[in-house]
């Protein structure tokens, strides 16, 4: 798993990782950045659940031109060890010879040793302490906050939520924790940012929406020759011209992110976005510079 990444004694010459979320990305990267082949197998058909899913095929692409692999819509059923290799067996009746496997998967709250039970404290099946907006679990004296809760498993969501919590205890207040339009990146190569709702999001939601995308070769790769692009993609509610999400992945977008997320926080519309001054030559100008909507 992730934690033992960090205590390998020499890098593998083929790593397989199971999984396509998070940590199943980065480390991609990371092993691939060392040297190592990497191919990810995955139950389902794009990587990245939950996410855009333009920006999921579009760091696929970007991912499989710098050789990393992909078996997609299969499962893991068998590990084979035989003279230091592996043989990786999927039910999709393929086999992948490697040096290590690597499980990302998803964790579960580490909950079990707790005796919660005894303390009146209720969890679900996976272990997840179960709270209200307040943090307070089923015994009104014991809250929780943070992974253990499995709402949002972000560091800066575990202490925004510990420190509203500590206000409220100890500082007689009345803080909430907005949990809508939180900005989160993957540090992948290219790296994503986003913020707010997906396409596939505002549409379930019922919204009828403008969708505004930009798919460029950043400037620096003009001069580079790098084949390396990058995209960017705002969700517009078209009764309201509010900006519902944005999505990059291209370098620097968890740098860009945080700025965008402060305006779709404070509630900023297309028209903001357009009438803002793009800072040139930069890749972010691109989000103050999309002026037609994709024909959907």
């Amino acid at each position: 798993v992730s934690d033992d990444a960090f205590y390998l004694q020499k890098l593998p010459k083929h790593v397989v990782i199971e999984g396509a979320g998070y940590i199943a990305v980065e480390f991609a990267h990371i092993f691939h950045g060392l040297g190592a082949e990497v191919t990810l197998i995955y139950r389902g058909d794009k990587i990245l659940g939950g996410f855009d899913d333009d920006i999921r095929e579009f760091l696929a692409d970007e991912m499989k031109k710098q050789g990393i692999n992909f078996v997609f819509n299969a499962n893991i059923t068998k590990i084979e060890s035989k003279n230091g290799k592996k043989t990786v067996f999927s039910d999709d009746n393929s086999q992948t010879s490697c040096d290590l496997v690597f499980s990302a998967i998803g964790r579960v709250p580490n909950t079990d040793n707790l005796n919660l039970d005894k303390a009146g404290v209720k969890t679900a099946k996976n272990g997840q302490i179960i709270t209200n907006d307040k943090y307070e679990t089923s015994t009104g004296h014991i809250y929780a906050v943070g992974d253990v809760t499995d709402h949002l498993n972000l560091t800066p969501v575990a202490l925004a939520g510990g420190h509203a919590l500590a206000d409220n205890l100890f500082n007689k207040q009345k803080r909430k924790v907005s949990y809508d339009n939180i900005p989160t990146a993957i540090f992948s190569n290219p790296p994503i940012g986003t913020v707010g709702l997906t396409e596939a999001e505002a549409r379930d939601a019922g919204y009828d929406i403008k969708i505004f995308k930009s798919d460029f070769k950043p400037m620096r790769h003009t001069l580079s020759g790098r084949d390396e692009r990058a995209l960017m993609k705002l969700i517009v509610d078209k009764k309201t011209d509010k900006v519902l999400g944005a999505h990059m992945c291209g370098a620097d977008a968890p740098e860009i992110m945080q700025g965008i997320g402060i305006a779709i926080q404070c509630g900023a519309t297309k028209a903001d976005f357009d009438r803002t001054i793009g800072i040139h030559p930069t890749s972010a100008e691109e989000f103050v510079t999309m002026r037609e909507p994709v024909v959907s």
